[in-house]
């Protein structure tokens, strides 16, 4: 029991003990993709690549193919966007490519959006939505496409529903990664 005390009246009132520190804020800035972005991105890319199914690639993607993509979607004016921190870490990006290869298909577009771990479950997904479709539209493009896995990317589909794409199909058995077999459901915006 003296113990007890003791301890009590060695303890500072609560007014004068440290406070833990507020969290600090989440905040980014978004900003069109520069050439000093590809590592980080391909970092950001390659853990999906080796932890997930929102991507059926299996092999990491390397620094010379990220940069020959970006080159080529610069070429074409498509939208290539990162989310940075105030720190100048990217914390994830976005990008379309052109659906198919065919003239025709030329206002067609496909998104992608990943995330680093650390930025996800704050809106950071859809802030890279958002300003996709702003600058998607400003370059003349009409329909975006998402190709979503069926399994593990309920979050992505919720976010795109969430915008105005809609289902336009469901492919069954199309992939098969981590030894099993997986499908895609396909959404489709209209940027009219």
């Amino acid at each position: 029991m003296l113990e007890e005390e003791y301890q009590e009246r060695r303890r500072l009132p609560r007014h004068l003990r440290p406070q833990a520190p507020e969290p600090a804020e989440f905040s980014f800035t978004i900003r069109t993709a520069e050439p000093t972005d590809l590592p980080d991105i391909r970092e950001i890319y390659n853990l999906y690549v080796a932890n997930s199914t929102v991507t059926f690639d299996e092999d990491p993607m390397t620094l010379a193919a990220w940069r020959s993509k970006y080159a080529y979607l610069k070429k074409l004016g498509m939208p290539f966007i990162v989310a940075v921190s105030p720190g100048g870490n990217v914390l994830g990006y976005a990008l379309v490519t052109p659906w198919a290869q065919k003239k025709a298909y030329r206002f067609t577009v496909e998104n992608s959006i990943y995330l680093s771990p650390a930025a996800t479950g704050k809106g950071l997904g859809r802030a890279l939505m958002e300003e996709l479709i702003v600058r998607s539209k400003a370059a003349g493009l009409k329909e975006i496409i998402a190709v979503i896995a069926d399994r593990g990317a309920d979050a992505s589909l919720r976010m795109h529903e969430s915008f105005g794409f809609r289902e336009i199909g469901r492919m069954g058995r199309v992939g098969y990664k981590f030894e099993r077999w997986l499908g895609t459901i396909m959404l489709q915006k209209s940027l009219k």
